[in-house]
């Protein structure tokens, strides 16, 4: 089933005729801009589509912590992106979404950069088109450039309508 597109999926169609490589800067620069905080990161959006949303951070100096790995804010909030922009690719515009709970497992060092993958359902994605307030856990799987997953994650967002009756 086929949904109204949002502003944040509309904005994505517009650079689908980019090469990748163009279009993952381009999201990334305009994404940045809808949340300033992911600008100062240095996140990139490598995948974007309603399903699933792909979003890398390399190992630089800015993120690193005392033994010049990617600091542990940095990798809850490549979890928290990934997971949110997905939301955000299918939330309607009337509805105001919000993070209800981030739980965050450091299981191990992290090697070099990492990447989040963060997936919706069909169910999922119909529940928030079909009821007024809800919230979904969103599947996310981080992993580093060992292909290890450092940490484990499980977000929760939440959604209301977007001016209160």
């Amino acid at each position: 089933m086929t949904y109204k597109k949002n502003r944040m999926s509309r904005i994505a169609d517009k650079t689908l005729c980019l090469p990748t490589g163009m279009r993952s800067m381009v999201l990334s620069r305009i994404f940045g801009r809808v949340v300033p905080f992911l600008a100062t990161s240095g996140l990139r959006f490598d995948e974007v589509s309603p399903q699933k949303m792909v979003v890398s951070l390399r190992n630089q100096r800015k993120i690193q912590n005392h033994i010049k790995g990617v600091h542990a804010a940095a990798m809850a909030l490549l979890a928290e992106t990934a997971t949110g922009f997905v939301v955000g690719m299918n939330m309607p515009d009337n509805k105001l979404m919000l993070l209800k709970s981030m739980h965050v497992d450091y299981l191990k060092r992290a090697q070099g950069g990492m990447c989040a993958e963060a997936t919706l359902s069909a169910e999922q994605i119909r529940s928030m088109h079909e009821q007024d307030k809800g919230d979904v856990t969103v599947s996310v799987r981080v992993t580093d450039e060992s292909g290890e997953e450092p940490v484990r994650c499980k977000m929760i967002w939440a959604w209301v309508p977007q001016k209160r009756q």
